[in-house]
């Protein structure tokens, strides 16, 4: 075995392995047939040669050596003179060893290399085969893992490469400036910002590399000084934020070129405050120095939300949305009765103004009925004797924002239902209900009964009898007063009672509109005998002119009768004496127009 490969950059013998070709006494050896290098650096293959020092009783000469990735064995392009090797390449050959020097290395170089001699006579050239492979490989960095630890982002790294030097020390930059100290392992852990990272060999540092971009979660970010803010409605609040980035990455000074707050909308697609219709001329954003601060006037109930700030940078992904954001509160003020009791003549209260949001060190201001009454304090609550009348408190300062007023009950409104008539045995329902702030309890009474009937604004009797006749109160009562309402109640007739009157009822107006017909129609009948027996000439004149369009009719004749008592036509012929012995009780008469009548 042969190791004579060497390598002013750095060489990895991957295989050792003596190649002989031909026949006994020419031969050419290669220490190894895999070598690696790295781009950018030089590498040298070498080899040796032997040959017979006569053919056909000529002595053999050397004339020429060579090496070729190109081209047959008859053929081949000398390294030398191929345009790809230019300036790179360079022989040394001497007591039948030649080696080749490659400078530089490109990627492209990884090809497989054969060396060749050619003597005197021709018939003595040489080329050694397999040849050697030669791969060439850049330095790599790469992020093992990465992790947020409070305010810095933490990261391991690692230089690597499938060929390396024996025993190699490694250089780490950032951004072209050597950080961190030389390192025999390939890899390393610390932490890092934001920035162009890369390494190399050491006694190889013209090759680093290709620049990795770490980019730091620490370096990007929104920080607010709280998650929790809370405002009182129509005041102001301002909402604080500051925000960073790295000042340089690729190169480039980063900058920031947009910048809003946003509750509606994804991190991609935020919707800008400043757009809102609901936000419109109450919000202003304040930027200096990477701070960033929103505030909105004239806070409504509706703005309670959760706000968040983003901001849009030069640099290709430089993003970032300040996330889970703030939540905003949103309250009004609140009075409210501690506790009350009746002194006398007079109402003594406890009454507190109170809210989950108020400013350091309020003073509270109170009012009955719009007018300030009290001495204003610096404790929320007050107590004293009040009076009927609307009760609010306010934050100085915030005198247009006070608090809804509370206000003892109003006069109760009661109502039964059914409205009409209280029918024995039948439901009863009656309602009360009255305006006041904080809401009324409701409490129903019946006169000359001490304990109350029922509790509540609805109060029902199921089964209302007689006994329950008589005067009914509804009481409203919160814990600033009282009032109350009254009722009347009284059965009027039974279930039976009630059904017995409209069937009798009924009879009556049956018999009499019977009576009616029987009148109307004897009217009627009378009327028309004697219109017969004045005219007798004009009811069969008449009759001849109706019996153009008569189509049927009905006739009854009675034996013996020289009028027709029920009928609707008169004969205008004398009877035959068949037919007076006959009785015809109904017959039906056809008539068409111009023309006789047929029996």
């Amino acid at each position: 075995m042969h190791f004579s490969a060497a390598s002013s950059g750095f060489v990895v013998v991957l295989l050792s392995v003596s190649v002989i070709q031909g026949q006994k006494g020419w031969e050419v050896t290669y220490p190894s047939t895999q070598i690696c290098g790295i781009k950018g650096s030089t590498v040298e293959i070498s080899c040796t040669y032997t040959h017979s020092s006569t053919i056909n009783d000529k002595v053999i000469t050397v004339n020429s050596r060579l090496w070729f990735t190109k081209g047959e064995n008859n053929a081949p392009v000398d390294l030398t003179t191929d345009s790809d090797y230019t300036g790179r390449v360079r022989y040394h050959c001497e007591n039948n060893k030649c080696t080749l020097t490659i400078t530089d290395l490109r990627l492209s170089n990884s090809a497989v290399y054969k060396f060749r001699f050619i003597t005197t006579p021709r018939e003595g050239s040489y080329t050694g085969l397999p040849g050697v492979t030669l791969s060439i490989t850049n330095l790599q960095m790469q992020v093992i893992r990465s992790e947020t630890r409070q305010d810095s982002t933490w990261a391991e790294v690692k230089c690597h490469s499938s060929c390396l030097p024996d025993n190699p020390t490694f250089i780490w930059y950032k951004n072209g400036q050597k950080i961190w100290t030389e390192t025999t392992s390939p890899s390393h852990a610390a932490n890092v910002n934001t920035g162009d990272y890369s390494c190399a060999v050491k006694g190889h540092e013209n090759f680093p590399s290709p620049s990795l971009l770490i980019q730091a979660q620490s370096d990007w970010g929104v920080t607010y000084p709280s998650a929790q803010f809370c405002g009182i409605k129509g005041s102001t609040v301002d909402i604080p934020c500051s925000y960073r980035y790295p000042p340089r990455m690729n190169n480039i000074i980063t900058t920031a070129n947009k910048r809003l707050w946003f509750v509606k909308g994804e991190n991609d697609s935020p919707v800008d405050l400043k757009t809102e219709s609901d936000y419109t001329g109450r919000v202003e954003y304040v930027f200096y120095d990477k701070v960033c601060t929103l505030r909105i006037k004239n806070l409504r109930l509706s703005d309670s939300a959760v706000y968040k700030f983003r901001y849009i940078t030069n640099q290709p992904g430089g993003s970032y949305t300040g996330l889970p954001g703030v939540t905003l509160s949103v309250t009004d003020l609140q009075m409210q009765v501690i506790r009350s009791e009746t002194r006398q003549d007079s109402t003594w209260a406890e009454v507190k103004c109170h809210s989950s949001c108020l400013p350091d060190n309020p003073t509270f201001i109170w009012y009955k009925n719009g007018q300030k009454i009290w001495t204003e304090t610096t404790s929320p609550s007050h107590a004293g004797n009040v009076s009927t009348g609307d009760y609010s408190c306010a934050v100085k300062g915030h005198e247009n924002f006070p608090s809804p007023s509370l206000y003892p009950p109003k006069v109760p409104s009661v109502s039964v239902s059914p409205s009409a008539e209280i029918v024995e045995g039948s439901s009863v329902t009656l309602t009360c209900s009255s305006d006041s702030n904080p809401a009324a309890n409701y409490t129903w009474y019946k006169e000359n009964e001490d304990s109350a009937k029922a509790s509540g604004q609805i109060f029902t009797i199921t089964d209302f009898r007689p006994e329950h006749s008589g005067n009914y109160y509804c009481e409203a009562q919160n814990t600033i007063g009282r009032q109350n309402s009254t009722l009347y109640l009284t059965v009027t007739k039974s279930v039976k009672a009630a059904a017995a009157g409209v069937s009798t009822a009924v009879m009556l107006l049956l018999i009499i509109l019977f009576f009616v017909f029987l009148w109307i129609r004897r009217k009627r009948g009378n009327k028309q005998l004697s219109e017969a027996d004045e005219r007798p000439g004009d009811m069969e004149q008449g009759q001849l002119k109706e019996q153009e369009n008569l189509q049927y009719a009905s006739v009854q004749f009675f034996k013996e009768q020289t009028h027709a008592v029920h009928s609707t036509i008169r004969a205008a012929q004398p009877r035959r004496h068949k037919e007076e012995e006959e009785v015809v009780e109904y017959a039906s008469v056809g008539f068409t127009n111009k023309s006789s009548a047929q029996r």
